[in-house]
């Protein structure tokens, strides 16, 4: 594999094209509209300028890096990629419809391989012509930080395609883990979420504070962050993820709490608005 194409030039999209590129992959980083694709690099760049005012990098290694990063607004682009990874809104419907697309442009060969952190990889896969090439490939937040590499089978995807998936994933520095069942979730945020919803309800009960939760989990269980903050990031996310696993599952085990509705009504979505579990403009 040589070219790669990247859907979606958010948080992820531009992280899965910063690994890439890292590794000598030509990626091209499609958006819908100029400035998002433009400022999806602009945003690698900025990740990269600290890099090096730190000495982590040299300002040639950086210019190398995003030499091999090449922001389109052309889905045609599809036609000359090995691997594309889908990194859009996490709406199945919008997903679908990209698919579709794709499918129309690039090569049978061609690997597409989705970010999706909780919609079943059949359930996207359903309208598709060839699911055979297709597959669940969740990266983690940061995607230049993070080991992990979740591989995801659909119900139709070929041992072909999972085993090419699986072997490109140390190439851009990941341990691949294999999922041989797809549940809501699958394995990471099944257990991330399952410990938010109690970090929640432990709140909800009176039994601790967000402050105090967040250090016993940190301290007692040496997380990096505690769950509050880690939900802190898109709280959004975290509310659609746990309502989306409700009606996958039909568990109500992963109901949100009062609070986080509460929160989510009055527009307070984590550090990216300035409010949610923790007051960001109080810090």
């Amino acid at each position: 594999m040589k070219n790669v194409m990247v859907c979606g030039a958010g948080t992820m999209g531009a992280g899965i094209a910063q690994v890439c590129a890292n590794s000598r992959y030509e990626v091209w980083m499609y958006d819908i509209k100029e400035e998002y694709s433009v400022g999806g690099k602009n945003r690698i760049a900025a990740g990269l300028d600290r890099q090096v005012a730190k000495g982590k990098m040299s300002e040639d290694q950086k210019q190398a890096l995003l030499s091999h990063i090449h922001p389109t607004t052309d889905i045609a682009c599809a036609k000359n990629a090995d691997i594309i990874f889908e990194a859009v809104l996490e709406n199945a419907d919008i997903k679908k419809k990209l698919f579709a697309q794709l499918e129309e442009i690039c090569r049978p060969e061609t690997i597409i391989g989705t970010n999706t952190s909780y919609i079943p990889i059949s359930q996207l896969a359903s309208e598709m012509k060839h699911p055979e090439r297709f597959l669940g490939m969740h990266f983690f937040n940061p995607v230049y930080a993070m080991k992990l590499l979740e591989v995801i089978r659909g119900d139709k995807t070929s041992d072909e395609t999972f085993a090419a998936a699986m072997a490109f994933a140390p190439t851009i520095g990941k341990t691949p883990v294999s999922v041989k069942k797809e549940v809501p979730g699958f394995i990471v945020n099944r257990l991330n979420k399952a410990l938010q919803v109690e970090a929640m309800y432990l709140l909800h009960e009176g039994v601790a504070s967000v402050e105090d939760i967040d250090t016993a989990a940190k301290l007692g269980l040496n997380y990096p962050m505690g769950p509050f903050e880690m939900m802190d990031g898109n709280l959004e996310l975290t509310y659609t993820c746990l309502n989306e696993m409700v009606s996958l599952t039909g568990e109500d085990r992963f109901k949100p709490s009062p609070e986080l509705t509460a929160l989510i009504e009055a527009g307070n979505f984590g550090r990216r608005t300035g409010k949610g579990w923790y007051d960001y403009n109080k810090k």
